[in-house]
């Protein structure tokens, strides 16, 4: 089974909707992630890295506070790189 899947087949045990989102507010707008949007994103990097996060999530998932928790910070590191990113870009 691929990791993309494996990651949402562990929040459909857990009874986690992979297509609920979580909002944050950038530079003063809201802007919405979906669960499903973030483990997408991370699953384009490196085999290496999706194992990293399917290891996080398998241990953030004994609650739904803490799978809640993880896919903020995780949604907020994937902001936060697309933002630098785009600072970055604007300079050159």
């Amino acid at each position: 089974m691929d990791i993309f899947k494996e990651c949402k087949q562990l929040l459909e045990e857990k009874g986690v909707n992979t297509h609920s989102s979580i909002d944050f507010e950038v530079n003063g707008e809201m802007m919405s992630l979906t669960l499903e949007y973030i483990i997408d994103t991370y699953m384009q990097a490196s085999q290496e890295s999706q194992l990293v996060f399917l290891r996080a999530l398998q241990k953030s998932s004994s609650s739904p506070q803490e799978i809640q928790a993880f896919f903020e910070g995780m949604g907020k590191l994937l902001l936060m790189t697309q933002l630098t990113d785009k600072d970055l870009s604007t300079l050159s």
